[in-house]
């Protein structure tokens, strides 16, 4: 009997897969009143209208996005049915280029060497999954920034440093969150180069080792890796943003960057903060001066860009990448499906070795708490939005607690499952190196 998960089958039917939401969004979109395509599909389509025509897309109202994104959509304002759906189209084969990165890390010996049909299991938690397919024949840009993100962990994992910084200046261009990965990437990129043992030094410079802010750790941190990755991202996100700024001037900064700090949106908002949000929005000049909104950041951006990273970079890159973008997406103030699309890009490095599988009662109890609290959530935006209900209090507010909550466990976890991963490699790496010193001795 031929194996369930082969190259061929799992490819065959994420193609599928996307091919018949396409068409039935087709369906969907000519014959009901409510539409299958995105609301920023219409966004993006707009903006590459205007470009096309010698204008900017931020004549489109609501265009938050790089100007690349508009370039790249150009041939959706050409004549034709068929040209409309180009971005779905492309955004879906993102879908699929992202999945193939999946299976190639995870067959990889960085990624866990793997062999074929499991690494296809776990990249069909990517490949096959509705959501995925949904979104992005919807026409959400999400794939794009799939594809970057995971490309970037592959470009690491096979040692192409310069690639791995031109990945990330771009990604970061693209869309803002991506710049969390650089602290967990330095930090991850140690020298290779073998350090001297403790009992082979002299006690002189035993003492000097220990002042961690000697001119020599600064020199050992700032190695040719991390030198390559940094010069590299920062190039091109500069000179991506110089370009843009040369072409489109004050909007584009407002737009791409600006916006967001300040940015208040109260609606298919899972945050905690969307009531408040709410608030703000309703009556700005009885807000103090104090914006919750920039407030946000603080927490948002302490644990995902530093507390994280520095804790566990160096155990797991993948899994710690994942951590970050799972606490950057629970702690943002705005907080929506699409998002979700950024962590579970890189849940099949993480699930091998996780709790949630090696205790199924833990993962069916997670999973079914993560859906349910949505569920709650969203039958009180029914409430709101179609049944003129006002359930913003208690409704709303406590349904998006209860679904953060249970965001911060499931992310204690992961946190928990990631530094023993790396306290197992250690030991491992230990009894290996006493076989390795044993076997000298011997001879």
């Amino acid at each position: 009997m031929s194996p369930l998960f082969t190259t061929t089958k799992v490819f065959s039917g994420a193609v599928a897969l996307r091919v018949i939401f396409l068409l039935y969004g087709l369906f969907q979109d000519a014959y009901s009143l409510v539409k299958y395509t995105d609301i920023d599909y219409m966004v993006f389509t707009d903006a590459a209208r205007y470009v096309s025509q010698g204008l900017s897309p931020y004549e489109r109202e609501t265009y938050r996005y790089t100007p690349l994104l508009a370039w790249i959509l150009i041939p959706t304002s050409w004549p034709g049915s068929f040209w409309f759906s180009f971005g779905k189209i492309l955004f879906a084969v993102s879908d699929i280029v992202a999945g193939w990165f999946i299976f190639m890390i995870l067959k990889a010996p960085e990624g866990g060497a793997m062999s074929t049909e499991r690494a296809l299991k776990y990249a069909s938690i990517w490949l096959l999954n509705p959501m995925v397919a949904t979104i992005s024949t919807r026409g959400s840009s999400e794939g794009l920034l799939a594809v970057m993100v995971v490309a970037l962990l592959w470009a690491i994992t096979r040692k192409r440093i310069v690639l791995a910084g031109v990945l990330l200046g771009l990604a970061v261009h693209f869309k803002i969150y991506p710049f969390i990965y650089g602290a967990s990437i330095v930090w991850y990129l140690e020298s290779s180069q073998p350090s001297t043992s403790v009992n082979q030094r002299s006690p002189a410079s035993a003492a000097i080792s220990h002042n961690m802010f000697s001119i020599g750790s600064i020199i050992d941190f700032f190695n040719r890796s991390r030198v390559n990755l940094i010069i590299t991202s920062l190039a091109t996100f500069t000179s991506l943003n110089l370009l843009m700024y040369a072409i489109y001037s004050k909007p584009f900064l407002q737009h791409t960057f600006f916006y967001h700090l300040t940015r208040i949106d109260h609606r298919h908002n899972f945050s905690p903060y969307n009531t408040l949000l709410y608030l703000s929005s309703a009556a700005p000049e009885r807000v103090s001066s104090l914006k919750l909104e920039s407030l946000a950041f603080i927490p948002q951006i302490a644990i995902s860009a530093i507390l994280i990273p520095v804790a566990l970079a160096k155990k797991d890159l993948a899994g710690t990448m994942l951590a970050q973008t799972f606490a950057f997406v629970a702690f943002n103030k705005v907080c929506t499906s699409q998002y979700f699309l950024w962590y579970l890009i890189l849940l099949p490095f993480y699930l091998p070795y996780s709790s949630f599988l090696s205790s199924p009662r833990l993962g069916i109890l997670a999973l079914t708490l993560w859906i349910s609290t949505q569920a709650l959530w969203l039958h009180q935006a029914y409430r709101l939005e179609f049944l003129g209900l006002s359930t913003f209090v208690p409704g709303l507010f406590i349904s998006g607690l209860l679904f953060f909550a249970v965001n911060v466990w499931i992310l204690g976890i992961m946190v928990e499952d990631i530094g023993a991963r790396g306290l197992t490699q250690k030991r491992r790496d230990g009894s290996e190196a006493e076989k390795i010193i044993d076997t000298q001795e011997g001879l």
